[in-house]
């Protein structure tokens, strides 16, 4: 079961994600002609898709480059999107910087140790179930789901259940 951090929530306005290993399982298909494929999550696009329309942003960092994560960013209006990251704490602060929002406004979900600075760095520092030890030891939180079966949807739905947002949003699923 997931902890339950002493944070407050409401000043969160950006999720940023890493992808492989927090938006895909980690595993990385590649093809005889060099390209590769990676399986993405419907929930967790339908929860960003979900966190845009309470207005708020996501942005990805991740230290890998990859056309499947340009096009899925595409896909779900990412417009911040920094791959070949292999040191991701100054895009981060670049971000910030970018956005004019502080670490205090960020909620960060990574899976491995790249993803560590970040992880202490953020108000929300997330480690998806199937992350690394030494990043669960340093986040606020760790999700029940793994990471590519819904852990970035489950982390959305936390912020956005508790404060307050979450009924409004699937109001227009009712009728």
């Amino acid at each position: 079961m997931a902890q339950q951090p002493e944070i407050d929530l409401s000043q969160i306005k950006m999720l940023v994600l890493d992808v492989d290993g927090v938006m895909t399982n980690g595993t990385v298909i590649v093809h005889p002609d060099g390209g590769e494929s990676k399986v993405f999550n419907l929930h967790d696009g339908h929860g960003i898709k979900m966190w845009h329309r309470a207005g708020l942003t996501t942005a990805l960092i991740s230290g890998r480059e990859s056309v499947a994560t340009t096009v899925r960013a595409e896909q779900l209006s990412i417009e911040r999107v920094m791959q070949g990251c292999k040191k991701k704490l100054p895009a981060f602060e670049s971000l910030l910087k970018e956005t004019a929002l502080s670490a205090g406004q960020v909620a960060y979900v990574g899976d491995d140790l790249l993803d560590l600075p970040l992880v202490k760095r953020a108000c929300l520092g997330v480690a998806v179930a199937n992350a690394v030890d030494e990043l669960k030891e340093h986040a606020d939180y760790i999700t029940a789901a793994p990471g590519g079966g819904g852990a970035v949807r489950e982390v959305i739905e936390y912020i956005l259940k508790n404060t307050g947002r979450w009924e409004d949003l699937c109001q227009r699923y009712m009728v």
